[in-house]
């Protein structure tokens, strides 16, 4: 499929935002996790890598591209759910800042999950309405 005429955002193709994405959550975990022993502190990359390795795989494999699009996208939607924990923290006496790291890593989970499926569905819709089918 050619680069213009496909669905982007800011200019790049989900392929590349894909790639993107998954390899600055990999980054996220990896700095947030250096120095701690927690391994929630990895949550970022490991939703990260498959992710990355699913953008890799649209790219390289155009007739494969929708199957590893949706595989993307259903875990950037999980990055954003498990992001909503970020809100249950509040209403405790400690509330969500009680550890600031896990605080942001959540909040950060919930924004760009979020933004991230959206991007993908409007694509998915782009798609089926462009479709020459």
């Amino acid at each position: 499929m050619s680069e213009h005429n496909e669905f982007q955002v800011a200019g790049i193709t989900m392929p590349m935002l894909t790639i993107f994405y998954g390899s600055f959550l990999i980054l996220w975990g990896a700095g947030f996790s250096i120095g701690s022993e927690s391994m929630t502190s990895w949550i970022p990359s490991f939703m990260g890598i498959p992710i990355l390795i699913s953008g890799f795989l649209a790219k390289q494999m155009p007739a494969k591209r929708k199957l590893w699009m949706h595989v993307a996208v259903v875990f950037g939607l999980l990055c954003c759910i498990g992001g909503t924990r970020f809100f249950s923290g509040f209403g405790k006496e400690a509330g969500p800042f009680a550890n600031p790291k896990a605080a942001s890593s959540q909040l950060m989970l919930f924004i760009t999950g979020g933004l991230y499926t959206i991007a993908c569905v409007k694509s998915f819709i782009w798609a089926r309405k462009n479709n020459p089918a």
